[in-house]
């Protein structure tokens, strides 16, 4: 579910409040990189933000509330006049236990959310840097398009539209889904019906050029289609988390691999001084105990 209800919907915010937001996520990110403690950072940051916008007032609530309930995003949820609820759905999806959704990237994510709503944006913009969010980093269609929809960028019109593709997601293609509601399939359906008046009985969200590009992309991995938009319309780029190279991710496994090596030599030393006790790798009996 999503953390506002409608009541509660976040109105459009000023220009310079998400200047300032695009600041404090990217300035809280490269600090917690240089091994910053958060609650250090947050303690102080407020203070280097502009005072004419809300963004102190609320990096200071979040600061009590990262010291009473260790995570950002309970915060952003109890600030659904400020904070949108994709905001708080991304941060809460880094928050949570065993995540692979690291919080730099969540951060990162948000700050170029938000550099973005500092140009033109547009809502098919939006949406589709937003659904590409998802779906790179696997953050889950259901509650992802729920918080997506609560979006103040988005009419009535589109809050419907996104929780209706919720159902036709895995049966349809994206691509196919942005081209059946742009200008270009409305020409075509013009074109080939030979009627310059014809009117397709839906809403039309997209415009000729991301129908285009989205018919070019039908049965092609999604991710093509966003780098085309990207290119030709200036969308704005997802960052999203890597799997680990390197250090990162070779020492553990070479650890793993000393502990197997470890473990056997323990074996072979123990049978050839003749005191391997083999009792220890029998199997238990089943208990008669109902399980839990």
């Amino acid at each position: 579910m999503s953390d506002a209800s409608p009541q509660e919907r976040q109105a459009p915010l000023d220009r310079e409040e998400y200047v300032e937001q695009a600041y404090f996520f990217r300035v809280y990110r490269e600090r917690l990189e240089a091994k910053s403690a958060a609650q250090s950072i947050l303690s102080s940051i407020h203070e280097e933000l502009l005072s004419t916008t809300k963004l102190p007032m609320a990096v200071q609530f979040l600061s009590g509330e990262i010291l009473l309930n260790g995570r950002l995003a309970d915060g952003m949820a109890r600030l659904p006049h400020y904070f949108s609820p994709f905001q708080t759905f991304v941060m809460r999806m880094a928050e949570e236990d065993r995540s692979k959704f690291e919080l730099k990237t969540a951060l990162h994510v948000l700050e170029r959310e938000a550099e973005y709503r500092t140009e033109s944006p547009t809502p098919a913009g939006l949406f589709v840097y937003q659904f590409e969010c998802l779906s790179r980093n696997r953050l889950g269609y259901d509650r992802g398009l729920e918080a997506m929809a609560a979006d103040s960028m988005y009419d009535q019109t589109w809050r419907e539209w996104a929780l209706k593709i919720r159902r036709l997601l895995g049966a349809a293609d994206f691509a196919d889904l942005i081209f059946s509601r742009s200008e270009y399939y409305l020409n075509e359906q013009r074109r080939k019906r030979k009627n310059p008046g014809f009117q397709a009985k839906f809403p039309i969200l997209f415009g000729a050029k991301e129908g285009r590009i989205a018919f070019a992309n039908r049965g092609k991995d999604a991710l093509y289609m966003f780098a085309a938009l990207q290119r030709h319309l200036n969308y704005p780029q997802v960052p999203f988390s890597k799997p680990a190279t390197g250090p990162e991710r070779d020492i553990p496994m070479l650890q793993a691999k000393i502990e197997q090596l470890e473990k056997r030599i323990q074996l072979i030393e123990s049978e050839l001084k003749g005191s391997l006790d083999l009792s220890q790798f029998y199997t238990k009996p089943l208990s008669d105990e109902p399980m839990e």
